[in-house]
Formats: C-alpha cells, structure tokens, sequence
C-alpha cells in the first residue's frame, strides 16, 4: 500500500468506528447512520483508488482536496489546517513567529526582501529592500518559491542562519541569529496636528489591545485631545482583544459583543471588564471595505454606544465566529460556530451562507437591502444590520490612472526605488519628504526603453464595441465612428507622464520612504494626502459638527 495512504485512512476508519459504535444505539434513519455510511462509502472508494487506478496516486491529498471541497461548501471560512500548515496557522493568530524579521516575495523575476521588519535580524544586520536572496545556508535558493525560502529562514530561536544576497552588483553575505518576532498590531502612531493623535491597527492578534492602549498613553502625554483610529484594511482577529479595545474608551461592564451560535456552550455575552483609558476623548474611527471581523466589532460597538464618528466606506461585513477543534495527527478544523452581535443587537454579516440560500449556480448570495432590520443606537440613531458597518460620513474609493497601475505592476517604481537607495544615503523624514520635479525626471529618464504599455478604460470600452459589433453583423455601417473615435482616446504614454504627475510622484514616494523608513514611513508618509484622514480632522476641529452627527435623530 502507498505510504501516503496510510495516515488518512487511519484517520477516515477512526471515525467510521466512532461512529459505527454511536449508530449502533440508535435508529437506522438517524443522523449517525447517514454519516458513517457515507463514511464508508468514501474509504472504499479511496481504498478502491489506490489499488486499481491506472497511475500511481497520492492518497493523502485525494483526501485532502477532498476536506476542502467538503467544506467549500459552508463558508469560506470553514477550513481543513493540516499538521504542516499548523505554523502559518499560529503566525495569523498569535503574530508571533522565530525567524529573522522579513517579508520575502518574487519581484521582478527574482526572489528578494520585500521588507525588513523595524529592529530585528534582518534589518538590524543591514539588509534591504530590493536585495535578492542567492542563499540561505548552503542551499542555493535562486530558483527556489518563496515558501520553501521562508521556511528556510524561519527555525528555533537563538539559532543561526547564513544569507547571500546580491544588491546592484555586490554580493552581500551575513550571518543571522533567530528570534522571537512579535509582530506590532500597531505598526504606526503619531500625531496628525498638536491636537490630534493618529493609531493605526492593523491586526487583532495577541496583544493588540495593548499595543492600542500603550499608543494612546504615550499620545495623551504629549498632549492630544482628541483620536483617529484607523481599522482600514484590517482582517480582524483574536475577538478579546477587540473587547478590550473598545474598553479603552467605554467604560466598565458595558456589553461589546455576544455571539449566539446552535450550541449552548458558544452562546457567550462580551462585557468590558476594566475602566476606561479615556471615555470622552472626541474620536473618528476610519473603516473601508477591507475592514473585517473584530475591526468592525470594534468600530460598530463604538458606534453603537455613540462613541467615535465613523468615516470611510462600508465594512467587509464577516459576522461569523470560528472555533478551532483538535483533530488527529496534529491537525485540526476550524469551523463556524456562531454569529456576532454587537451592542445594537444587529449582526454584520453581510452574506447569508446556509443552503437555503443559493442562486441558481448554488452561489451564497447577500441579504437583500429589502430584508435588512433597523437597530438604535444609544442616542437613538437608526444603524443597519446585514451588511457590515456603514459610515456616517462617506468617503469615496481612490482610484488611480491606467499609466499609474502599470508603472507600479510592471515593479518600475520598485526598480527605480532600489537605484535611488543606491545612490542617496539618506532623505527627509516620511512626512517632509517631497519628489521633486528632477527626481521625478530621473524616474522618467529610468523608463527609457521599458515596456510600460497600458490601455486605457476607454480603449477597453472601444475595443469591446469593436468585438461585438464584428459578431452582431454591423461592424461596417459603425466602423468610420469607431475609427475617429480610437484616433480622439489614443493614449499617449509621455503626456500621460505629465497629466498623472501628481499621483504618480505620490507612488514614488511611499516607495521611496519604504526604503529608509520601513513599515511606519509608508503610514506616515501616506497620511500626508489621505482623504480619509482630512475628512477625519475636519470633523474633529468641530465640536458642534461631533454633537451634531452623533445625536441627530433618523428621519
């Protein structure tokens, strides 16, 4: 028998004697019966597989492919963890891992540092953004994923790890020490005017809250008096650490969020259990539609008590709980178990997964506007459920020119970044640092000869007219308009160059504070032409316009 057959359906008969004992007692037609038969029906098959199939298989992934598509159907959330991908499992939850501080990834056809996490081995023994990785010990990595190169890196703390990597035309060798790295929730903060502190909280894993709360002591010292938390982008997490969050700025035994599930023991009410930090401080809460799960607890609990001013775009809209269950073998399944509901009493979940609720290709679907319940805030405020959560104060998707996206998907931007490390020591902090017009020269300059090519939303729309009139028969009464048509839309690259300056010289710079001032000057150099944020102080410079929108009555 193939070996890697030999685990899996330990596993598939464990559970066919468990639950052949348990239908033993019990009616035919229950439950148990339905699932040990099938159960048996699909070791057979697998056993069947392996004997019989004209090519050799892997039994352990048929399984697997098997689970997942299993579980494909619940929710997406719903998942398989097998033992080997119990590390990156851990990394999501915990935010902590033993390696030596860096995002790696393929750019530009190579392997390389991506980015250097602030104050460990990597960054510490000098290695940048841009340089390639040749080799990790003595394995020569060149050729290898980005996986396999991660795990090289990754190992027991205080052990040691040679790398080779190339920058420019110098070959770079350094010897490394593992450690512990806890990844900070809370990769910036700072204050965005002598008035207005900023914390941006980006995970919920252990110690979120507080590293949220250690950022708003040190921003009351230097004096602020009033707070933007921005949840932009955020996936959520450990659901503790939201409660204790948003306990930072209610006060004691007031409820979060209770999840209410089919079992008795994942029915559980969420209460803030210390005093607040600061129950008063005027605050915005930025959220977007990357903002997710424990953020939007965080934002629609503070929303629902009439805390914080919301601002942004609606939420991603994941209501579900997820438990995580030990199975054999070192693996595990992580399974929905329950929903939110926050303070309001409304649940956030914007896509009703049950089977039930399928369009005609058994698609999950979203709940209908016509089906979504009003709930009051604690001032009365009518707040929606169904569909994450909504901001009293909108802001638009920034969007960006063709020639924009190519530049920086072509990693043009990134090449130029790397060149313009080689060649400055040093520049102005994140927030006071300017592209200028001759910088910006030097960067057109560096795409003479690059393939940079684009089309415009236009030419598409043209291009789609073209296509369709050809299969409709009419293409030869339209075809003089479409040919004045593309003649007027034809991009031209080098004006574009000009007429996109402003935003392209604002890719330019995040790429360009990357290299110097990692993770934080990427925020903080953001926040400079950030709508969202502008909005937020606008909003906060106004106490009537705070008391005006979080007590106006709905109409």
């Amino acid at each position: 028998m193939n070996k890697n057959f030999k685990k899996p359906i330990i596993l598939i008969l464990s559970a066919i004697l468990t639950a052949g004992l348990l239908f033993s007692f019990v009616d035919k037609n229950d439950k148990l019966f339905a699932i040990a038969k099938n159960l048996d029906i699909f070791a057979s098959l697998i056993r069947e597989l392996d004997s019989y199939y004209v090519d050799e298989i892997n039994a352990e992934e048929l399984v697997t492919i098997g689970i997942n598509a299993m579980l494909e159907e619940l929710d997406p959330y719903t998942e398989f963890i097998p033992e080997e991908n119990s590390d990156d499992f851990r990394l999501m939850t915990t935010g902590e891992y033993a390696g030596v501080g860096a995002l790696i990834g393929n750019r530009t056809g190579s392997n390389m540092i991506l980015m250097p996490y602030k104050g460990f081995p990597a960054q510490s023994a000098g290695l940048r953004i841009g340089d390639e990785i040749l080799k990790v010990d003595t394995v020569d990595v060149v050729n290898s994923l980005t996986s396999d190169i991660s795990k090289l890196l990754k190992g027991p703390a205080n052990t040691n790890v040679f790398v080779q990597v190339k920058r420019g035309t110098d070959t770079i060798s350094v010897n490394l020490t593992r450690k512990k790295i806890v990844i900070s929730n809370v990769p910036f903060y700072g204050k965005l005017d002598d008035q207005t502190g900023y914390i941006k909280l980006s995970d919920f894993t252990t110690n979120a809250a507080s590293d949220v709360r250690n950022a708003l002591v040190d921003l009351k010292s230097q004096g602020i008096t009033r707070l933007v938390l921005d949840v932009r982008d955020n996936p959520g997490g450990i659901l503790k650490e939201a409660v204790d969050i948003v306990n930072l700025f209610i006060p004691k035994g007031k409820e979060v969020v209770r999840t209410i599930g089919k079992l008795e023991n994942v029915n559980s009410v969420y209460k803030t259990t210390k005093p607040p930090v600061d129950k008063d401080i005027p605050m915005v809460v930025l959220i977007n539609e990357r903002s997710a799960s424990a953020a939007e607890i965080v934002a629609g609990a503070l929303q629902d008590y009439d805390r914080a001013v919301l601002v942004g775009r609606r939420t991603f809209g994941k209501g579900l709980v997820q438990t995580t269950v030990p199975l054999s073998y070192n693996s595990q399944v992580k399974i929905t178990t329950a929903k939110y509901y926050i303070p309001s009493g409304r649940c956030i979940q914007a896509i009703d997964y049950s089977q039930d609720n399928r369009d005609e290709n058994g698609n999950s679907i979203s709940i209908p506007d016509s089906l979504r319940k009003e709930f009051r805030t604690k001032n009365g405020r009518i707040v929606l459920d169904g569909a994450g959560i909504e901001p009293v104060e909108k802001t638009e998707t920034k969007s960006y020119a063709p020639i924009t996206y190519s530049l920086v998907a072509r990693n043009l931007v990134f090449e130029y970044g790397n060149k313009f490390f080689l060649e400055n020591e040093m520049i102005a902090n994140p927030r006071d640092f300017v592209v200028t017009d001759e910088i910006y020269a030097d960067f057109v300059a560096s795409l003479e000869g690059k393939d940079y090519d684009y089309t415009t939303y236009v030419e598409k729309t043209l291009e789609d007219l073209e296509k369709y009139a050809l299969k409709e028969k009419f293409f030869d009464d339209i075809k003089p308009t479409i040919d004045d048509l593309k003649k007027k839309v034809s991009h031209n690259k080098e004006q574009d160059l000009v007429t996109f300056k402003f935003e392209i010289k604002e890719a330019l710079r995040e790429e360009l504070v990357s290299r110097y001032f990692f993770q934080q000057g990427i925020i903080e150099a953001s926040l400079v032409n950030d709508d969202d944020v502008k909005t937020a102080l606008g909003i906060l410079s106004s106490p009537d316009e705070i008391n005006r929108v979080l007590t106006a009555s709905a109409k």
